[in-house]
């Protein structure tokens, strides 16, 4: 194995802090939450947590907590992501893929827009208003 530089540890500590930085509740105005119980990673959680993480990273986008769960108890819609903005309902998404994460935050996080097509669980509409 190679010795590691200075500038190699500073490297690491700098994209390692980033990432602890996602999970920071400290000035976050967004949640994204994804299932990682036993079915949401069969399903494919892991790959969407990564998309959801590598969008976020590539847009530059500070003011969003990523983080994992538990079972949601819904597990004929994994994986499953719940999405938590400020003046929204929130939102759990199904069968969200990678491709679909970086949807949800292109669309959901970003413009405000809910996915309508893949909704599985939201308040009643008499609760939001719509």
């Amino acid at each position: 194995m190679a010795k590691l530089t200075l500038d190699d540890l500073r490297k690491l500590r700098e994209s390692k802090q980033q990432s602890m930085d996602m999970r920071d509740p400290t000035n976050k105005d967004a949640h994204i939450i994804v299932g990682m119980g036993t079915c949401g990673i069969a399903a494919g959680a892991k790959e969407t947590f990564n998309a959801i993480i590598e969008e976020l990273n590539e847009r530059n986008i500070s003011n969003v907590l990523v983080r994992q769960t538990g079972c949601m108890g819904l597990c004929h819609s994994e994986p499953t992501v719940e999405v938590v903005v400020e003046n929204m309902p929130a939102i759990i998404y199904g069968r969200v893929n990678a491709d679909l994460g970086r949807q949800i935050i292109v669309k959901h996080i970003m413009n405000k827009k809910m996915l309508d097509d893949h909704i599985c669980d939201k308040p009643a509409m008499d609760i939001i208003g719509s």
